[in-house]
C-alpha cells in the first residue's frame, strides 16, 4: 500500500528496510556525521551510541512499514538530476498515518551539507501527492519545536504554498531530553491542496 520508493525531480526515496541500507553507514551519520549535535538539538532523537540503536530504528520502521501505519525513508539526490552528493544519504524523512483520523504526520531532517537547497519542500510535496491523491487522506501535518527556527521557516514555506495555516501552539507536546516542549502545528488539507497542488513530478514505486 505504501511505496517503497518515490522520485521526484531531484531525489529518491527509498523505505528503509533492513535490505536496503547498511547498519553502520547509517550509524556513522547518526553518529558523527558533522553537524549532527546541531541538527538533533530539537529532535526526538539523540545521536547514536551504539551501531545498536541504528539497527534498533531499522527494525522498528520496517515494522511500521509492514503494519500500513507510516514509512521512514532514505533521501538521496538522484544520480541523474545533476546534484551535489548525488546517491549519498542525504537525511531520512518520513509519515505516520491515523486512519482513523485520515491524517498523515511527516517529519524530516537532513544531514547540515544538504541544507539550503530545498530537499524539504520536495519531499513535502511528494508526500502530499501520496495523502491526497493515493491513500484518499484529509489532513497532512508537521510540528516543530517553537524555538527552532529554521525547521519552522521550511514549514512555513511549503505550507503557504500548499494554502495550508498554522494551527497554533501544541503545549507539552513531544519530548526530548526527558522533558516536554511546546510545538508549532501546520497542517494542509486535500481541498487546499487541489487548489495549490505543485508542478512537481513524482513517481509511486512499489
Amino acid at each position: 500500500m505504501l511505496p517503497e520508493i518515490i522520485e521526484t525531480d531531484r531525489l529518491r526515496f527509498d523505505a528503509i528496510r533492513p535490505e536496503s541500507v547498511d547498519v553502520f553507514d547509517l550509524y556513522a551519520i547518526c553518529s558523527s556525521d558533522p553537524g549532527i549535535d546541531e541538527i538533533t538539538e530539537y529532535m526526538t532523537w539523540d545521536p547514536h551510541d551504539t551501531p545498536k540503536e541504528a539497527q534498533e530504528f531499522i527494525e522498528r520502521v520496517s515494522d511500521q512499514y509492514d503494519d500500513g501505519d507510516g514509512v521512514s525513508y532514505l533521501i538521496r539526490p538522484r544520480t541523474d538530476a545533476g546534484e551535489t552528493g548525488a546517491g549519498e544519504i542525504a537525511g531520512t524523512g518520513g509519515f505516520g498515518i491515523d486512519w482513523e483520523k485520515r491524517t498523515m504526520t511527516m517529519g524530516v531532517w537532513l544531514r547540515k551539507r544538504f541544507w539550503g537547497r530545498g530537499y524539504s519542500g520536495e519531499r513535502a510535496a511528494a508526500f502530499l501527492e501520496l495523502a491526497f491523491d493515493r491513500l484518499d487522506l484529509e489532513v497532512v501535518a508537521a510540528a516543530a519545536h517553537v524555538d527552532n527556527e529554521q525547521s519552522n521557516r521550511a514549514i512555513e514555506k511549503y505550507v503557504d504554498a500548499h494554502g495550508g495555516q498554522r494551527d497554533g501552539c501544541l503545549r507539552n507536546h513531544i519530548v526530548i531530553d526527558g522533558e516536554p516542549v511546546d510545538c508549532y502545528r501546520y497542517t494542509i488539507s486535500s481541498e487546499e491542496w487541489v487548489a495549490n497542488r505543485s508542478d512537481l513530478t513524482v513517481q509511486f514505486r512499489d
